[in-house]
């Protein structure tokens, strides 16, 4: 079990913030393996509503619910998923940005050391008035608003970043009626700045960089991390590999492909590295 750093607010105004996880199986693994765009919000979402068994009073979590997640809520679940599978070590290799090194740097860190900052204020809304005098009202962004924008960042992110104003401020006063795309466009660079600002302020957070050592030269330097690439790039398993480890299970144990398909990654590797052990000694005759 665990408590998200933001948390979830229901229809009835209630927050939602422990939550529990099942771990990921073979199931999951199909899943990415299938996929032709595993980092996109989308398929997140897909992954939380899996394998989020409990969030609040909430069981089980439903897509909807799961695409309502605050962004850093998300990728905080994620890195939760990322320890239950493979433990709380990581290891990356990354290239020293230094141009007169260059070199390849090996480093390792724990899933708990990743910087998590708790929402401020948590509240469903937030109100603010800038230094124009401009009143607004806002919620945070939500993995549906990176649903519905995710293709449009890559073409223009001017558009987009205007595209997630209009979708999160609910309020300009002194008009009641949610803002349509064209009265956020209008506002003046400073006052949309200040109001973004006052959403990452408000907003929990999960630290996008981590601060590298090079071995070679001795330097620091801030590697980018992205929560989405990272988790998944570690999971993304080749449809053959998966079902060739499905079949030796099946071939010698007799199980169904069901059941192998519901055990976690770590207890089906476990099974086959005791029965590739038991199949050296048999061929040994010892």
């Amino acid at each position: 079990m665990g408590v998200l750093p933001g948390g979830y607010w229901d229809s009835a105004g209630r927050l939602h913030r422990e939550f529990e996880l099942a771990t990921l199986t073979g199931r999951e693994e199909e899943l990415l393996a299938g996929a032709r765009s595993p980092h996109t919000a989308a398929f997140v979402t897909e992954v939380l509503s899996r394998c989020l068994a409990r969030l609040g009073d909430i069981s089980p979590v439903p897509p909807e619910v799961t695409r309502q997640l605050l962004v850093a809520d998300r990728q905080f679940l994620l890195l939760q998923l990322r320890r239950a599978t493979f433990g709380d070590r990581v290891g990356a290799s990354l290239i020293c940005p230094w141009p007169e090194c260059g070199q390849r740097v090996s480093i390792e860190f724990s899933v708990d050391s990743v910087p998590v900052e708790e929402a401020r204020d948590r509240a469903p809304t937030h109100s603010m008035t800038t230094s124009d005098g401009t009143e607004v009202t806002f919620r945070l962004p939500t993995g549906a608003d990176q649903e519905e924008l995710s293709d449009h960042l890559v073409v223009n992110e001017a558009e987009t970043l205007t595209g997630l104003l209009a979708r999160c401020v609910l309020r300009i006063a002194p008009h009641d009626d949610p803002p349509d795309r064209e009265a956020v466009a209008v506002l003046p660079a400073a006052t949309r700045a200040e109001i973004e600002e006052g959403m990452r302020q408000r907003a929990p957070s999960v630290e996008q960089t981590l601060e590298a050592e090079c071995a070679e030269c001795g330097r620091t330097f801030l590697a980018p991390f992205d929560v989405h690439r990272f988790f998944f790039g570690e999971l993304r398993t080749d449809a053959t590999a998966l079902y060739q480890e499905v079949h030796y299970l099946a071939y010698h144990y007799h199980w169904s492909e069901t059941e192998i398909m519901a055990m976690t990654r770590d207890r089906r590797h476990t099974y086959i590295d005791v029965l590739a052990d038991a199949i050296e000694v048999l061929n040994s005759g010892t």
